[in-house]
């Protein structure tokens, strides 16, 4: 049988493609082995997929200074060596990386035992972990025309990014009945993000009255970001992260609001949901989610209101416009041809197995 090690984490964008590809892997006679940090939010998720786990020591890597800065490249080199090692005893006939600092010491410990390496790179322009992996790579995969340009010519395939096919199968009434929602109004669905986007969070909330008398609301808004004095407000519901229902929440949904992540923006653009996007700031981040978000907004996808726009103003009259110009969006996002990044993907992984 044939063996893959998995890995990607710190955020959920950095898993859930993984996610997306093992059905079809599993399909191709693939043995799946994923590797990933201690604690990061990869340890549950894949757990709950019945994969085999192993926690490696990981360490961030900053452009900035950070007293951290100094005890995680040894965090770094200790994950090399227990990946290094753990490679050896599953032995695995490839390694595909969804990037995310865990992901790091994986493809260098697998370049040095001679195991062809894949890695997936959703944002624009490549993060520092994907930068620092790229030349133990045998391939590249990635989202955005624009980044082919960035990457080696030998290395680089455009093969956008996997969607977890159940998304796009959900139930409208199973969603309603599970919110416990009315037929008579809209839904407004807001993303924070798997890690909870303070701000997208709070400036919500303080419109929450405004927007209640226009919309329901489905607020996903991070692991212990939920607010208890909003508990049972009628047509509105919030929940820290949502795995089993998110299909039925989607298909429930007419607008969403969310972070640029590029894992988030694809799978809103897969199920063709007009949406609002609130980039992470260039202040907090290395500005991959703006980029991100202007490529949609030019290609007619998306609406954007930077994080420094934001006021209760200025994004009730956004969320408004979204509504009342939802179908443009619908349209624009039907005209696009869908490629099939699971085939892809699955295909490339196949190719470097049999070309070994």
């Amino acid at each position: 049988m044939k063996k893959i090690v998995m890995t990607g984490g710190g955020t959920a964008g950095h898993v859930t493609p993984n996610i997306a590809l093992f059905p079809r892997l599993k399909e191709l006679g693939y043995e799946i082995h994923y590797i990933g940090s201690y604690t990061g939010i990869e340890k549950s998720l894949i757990e709950a997929q019945g994969i085999p786990y192993y926690g490696i020591s990981s360490g961030k890597l900053r452009r900035y200074f950070d007293p951290k800065n100094f005890s995680d490249p040894a965090k770094v080199v200790k994950g090399y060596f227990q990946a290094k090692k753990l490679l050896k005893k599953i032995k695995p006939d490839i390694v595909f990386s969804k990037g995310g600092f865990v992901s790091v010491p994986v493809v260098l410990a697998a370049k040095h035992s001679h195991i062809p390496a894949i890695i997936h790179e959703s944002d624009l322009t490549p993060g520092l972990a994907n930068k620092l992996a790229i030349p133990s790579a045998s391939k590249v995969c990635c989202n955005f025309p624009e980044t082919v340009k960035s990457l080696p010519a030998d290395k680089a395939v455009l093969t956008g990014t996997p969607i977890r096919q159940e998304l796009l199968s959900g139930d409208k009434e199973a969603g309603r009945k599970f919110c416990g929602f009315s037929a008579d109004k809209p839904v407004l669905m807001v993303i924070g993000g798997s890690l909870g986007a303070a701000s997208v969070n709070e400036n919500i909330r303080k419109i929450l009255p405004e927007l209640l008398k226009e919309f329901q609301v489905i607020h996903l808004c991070g692991k212990g970001k939920t607010d208890e004095s909003l508990k049972n407000t009628p047509g509105y519901v919030q929940y820290e992260y949502i795995k089993q229902e998110l299909a039925d929440l989607f298909a429930l949904s007419d607008i969403v609001i969310s972070r640029a992540g590029a894992n988030a923006i694809c799978e809103i653009n897969a199920l063709k949901k007009p949406n609002l996007l609130i980039p992470l700031s260039a202040n907090a981040s290395r500005g991959d989610q703006i980029l991100n978000a202007r490529s949609f907004e030019r290609q007619g996808f998306s609406m954007v209101l930077e994080e420094e726009e934001i006021t209760q103003e200025t994004l009730l009259a956004a969320i408004r416009k979204l509504y009342a110009e939802r179908q443009t969006f619908i349209d624009a996002m039907s005209g696009r041809s869908h490629m099939n990044s699971i085939e892809k993907i699955t295909g490339l992984i196949e190719d470097c197995v049999n070309h070994k």
